[in-house]
């Protein structure tokens, strides 16, 4: 239960949240919103770790509050396209268990390398991901029903591995360089690679939550309440995408990556 306390901040329960009830109603609103749009675009957390710093959360807090609220984001993300023959069901075995050593590596890392730097390097890539995603032609409309080559399978599971380092770090850009890579190297139409990625994730932002935790980083009242939101914002969207064609995917997917590049360089 949320209550006001006598200073004027929020309390979940026994748990001393540290905002403000307007703060605390505009993160909700921002953290919906996010969770459901980037259903197709990724980067949920080049918006909503700003917003956390900007709500006055210290940074390392941030981000690992961040990652504990996006483990439930993702569940609630991969729930609609279960069912639906839309995951990748045989690299998915393979993908976790790269994802869980990568992303258990980045997130040790958050104590050692500043974050700011990362930014330049995320663009750079996003900018990268337009321009493939522009020559593609009709790659990620439909699956590709072509034997995938040995090496371009090994490069796919390459970059999972490497882009799982990152997602376990910071975790912003993460999901959409994921998703470029799965039609890219797999030849997955654009659902497919949403939803794959989206299985994905759940298993990168847990384990990074873990460690988040064992180096006391996370803030449960607020992972946990921005978790729910971002779980319910997640699961609309999700559900929104499967009547989505994938010509509209990939429409609001490229436009949403150049957007974030543009504002990151």
């Amino acid at each position: 239960m949320v209550e006001v306390s006598i200073a004027g901040q929020l309390r979940l329960g026994s748990v001393e949240l540290g905002l403000s009830p307007t703060v605390l109603v505009l993160l909700v609103g921002v953290f919906f919103l996010t969770s459901a749009i980037s259903m197709v675009t990724g980067s949920t957390s080049l918006i909503t770790v700003p917003a956390l710093l900007q709500a006055g959360v210290e940074p390392q807090v941030a981000i690992a509050t961040n990652m504990a609220a996006l483990t439930l984001m993702s569940i609630g993300a991969t729930l609609p396209f279960v069912g639906q023959s839309k995951l990748d069901s045989r690299r998915a075995p393979g993908l976790i268990g790269l994802t869980l050593v990568g992303s258990a590596l980045g997130a040790m890392l958050l104590q050692r390398l500043p974050t700011s730097a990362l930014s330049p390097f995320i663009a750079a890539s996003m900018l990268v991901v337009v321009g493939v995603s522009l020559t593609m032609g009709d790659r990620g409309l439909e699956p590709s029903l072509a034997k995938r080559s040995d090496l371009g399978t090994a490069i796919g599971y390459l970059a999972a591995f490497l882009l799982a380092i990152y997602g376990g770090l910071f975790s912003g850009g993460y999901v959409t360089l994921l998703t470029a890579a799965f039609v890219g190297c797999f030849g997955h139409s654009f659902i497919e690679a949403i939803a794959t990625s989206k299985l994905v994730n759940i298993f990168s932002s847990l384990v990074a939550t873990l460690v988040f935790i064992y180096l006391g980083l996370v803030d449960f009242g607020l992972g946990l309440l921005l978790g729910v939101v971002m779980f319910s914002g997640a699961f609309l969207g999700g559900r929104v995408v499967l009547h989505l064609p994938n010509c509209w995917l990939r429409r609001i997917y490229v436009v949403a990556v150049i957007a974030l590049a543009l504002r990151l360089l």
